[in-house]
């Protein structure tokens, strides 16, 4: 039964970059006193993002021999499932298998100082915590603010695009539900957070929106100058880019704009279970969190953390528009395929609207 939803589901676990067949850090352990042994954390975390928090968990704890390896979300996944005693700490961005994998029991509860502090909104029980706080965000570019103005949100979009469906033909790019697995996500996520969203999708097929599988193939459309407007990207990705290119600018919606996070849990059956909850309480505490703010763009959790890199920041700026989601039963909905074919077939529906429409 495992093999069959795994492989009936699996187009949608791709939420993040696909990884090398031996993309990984080590650090070997350093002859000292106190903490020492092995740690083996397997994430969908790019080495980029990944390399300062585990220099900087190294350089405290510096006897652990500790490697780290960079999947794409299925192929952990599916490892996981193969050799849950190889790992220690599980990292994914692919919420609902995350929160699967807990409520089946894969998980081991985390009793610490740190635990007992996250948040209860970041957390689910003591097995599963949210560590990142990553908006997602439009990205235009100058060409678009020029000419039709800056949409600041939902409203402002879907009004652009009813108003020049001609003008915007092939210079909107958003994701394809049905080839990627952030896209599907995020439609069901919006789906259920108001009914509008079925008119914004009619407006992209108006516009013959271009549909993409990952947040780099939108950035380097926008970045090249071949799209105007970039919907629902990963906000985490898109500012390293934009940052570098004065013509783009980033834009979070100020109706709403759903937050996603990336969820980390200690293996039940970890080979090196006391290594694996040194780290997750480094992850959890304040300087670990202080590494993925000032290091990363993955947007700190930590509560007692504030300014720039930071979910505190973030929720100062655009309160209650932020919808981070949610870490309940909810998720598992998500692995429901009778619900996913519901929701693509009404959504090419829609994307064809104007055409079903034309005589």
């Amino acid at each position: 039964m495992r093999h069959c939803w795994l492989a009936l589901l699996w187009p949608w676990l791709c939420l993040a970059p696909l990884a090398g067949a031996d993309e990984r850090l080590h650090y070997p352990a350093e002859p000292m006193t106190g903490t020492s042994g092995e740690l083996v954390v397997h994430g969908a975390l790019d080495l980029v993002y990944a390399r300062p928090l585990f220099e900087a968990f190294h350089a405290r704890h510096p006897g652990i021999a500790l490697t780290y390896r960079n999947l794409d979300t299925l192929s952990l996944h599916r490892r996981f499932l193969a050799h849950p005693d190889e790992v220690d700490v599980l990292m994914s961005s692919a919420m609902p298998w995350q929160y699967r994998l807990a409520n089946d029991g894969h998980a081991r509860p985390l009793a610490s100082p740190e635990a007992e502090a996250w948040p209860a909104w970041a957390r689910w029980r003591h097995e599963l915590f949210a560590f990142t706080f990553e908006p997602i965000v439009m990205v235009v570019r100058r060409e678009l603010i020029e000419r039709f103005g800056r949409p600041e949100s939902h409203a402002d979009l879907l009004a652009m695009l009813e108003r020049h469906p001609e003008a915007l033909r092939g210079r909107v790019v958003t994701y394809d539900p049905e080839r990627s697995g952030a896209g599907y996500g995020y439609a069901i996520q919006e789906s259920r957070l108001t009914p509008r969203y079925w008119d914004l999708v009619a407006a992209f097929g108006g516009a013959r929106a271009a549909l993409a599988t990952t947040t780099g193939e939108m950035l380097a459309g926008l970045d090249d100058g071949r799209y105007w407007l970039g919907y629902n990207l990963l906000g985490s990705y898109a500012r390293a880019v934009a940052d570098a290119n004065p013509a783009l600018e980033v834009v979070v919606p100020d109706d709403y704009a759903l937050v996603t996070q990336r969820l980390a849990l200690i293996s039940r059956h970890a080979p090196h279970p006391d290594n694996a909850r040194h780290f997750m309480d480094f992850l959890l505490g304040e300087a670990g969190q202080r590494v993925i703010a000032e290091a990363t763009p993955l947007g700190a959790v930590h509560p007692a953390l504030e300014g720039p890199g930071t979910a505190a920041a973030l929720q100062a700026t655009h309160g209650e528009a932020l919808r981070p989601v949610s870490l309940g039963p909810g998720l598992l909905a998500t692995l429901d395929d009778l619900k996913r074919q519901a929701l693509l077939t009404r959504w090419k529906r829609e994307f064809t609207r104007t055409d079903a429409a034309s005589p």
